[in-house]
């Protein structure tokens, strides 16, 4: 094992639970603001993952006061405190680009999966 895969796999988070594309998550982030600290909820749809290792990274779409946001997060970020599923998404797609496109819940919402195809 060389030097650079010894220290990444130290910063590789452990606890990570296991999300798709097409899932509502909520991504607890870590804001500092001045010499205070606190907790920032981002939730959405993912749209994509990309990467693997210390490297991936997900992004996350929603719709805030009629406009598209989508942000990018780093997985094995220290930022991030936590994530939480909401939903598992059922898609056939690796990215979800095609919601951009889409307005009002059409935009926001994707397929539940049923209980049985969950495995």
């Amino acid at each position: 094992m060389s030097i650079i895969d010894k220290i990444e796999s130290e910063q590789l988070k452990k606890e990570i639970p296991a999300f798709n594309v097409g899932d509502t998550v909520k991504v607890h982030t870590r804001v500092i603001e001045g010499d205070k600290e606190r907790i920032q909820v981002y939730s959405g749809i993912v749209i994509g993952r990309k990467g693997t290792g210390i490297n991936s990274n997900f992004t996350v779409r929603r719709v805030s006061y009629g406009e598209g946001v989508e942000r990018v997060f780093p997985l094995h970020s220290p930022r991030i405190a936590k994530i939480e599923i909401e939903r598992h998404g059922e898609v056939r797609r690796a990215k979800l680009n095609y919601l951009r496109s889409r307005k009002g819940k059409s935009a926001t919402t994707v397929k539940e999966k049923s209980p049985q195809s969950r495995s």
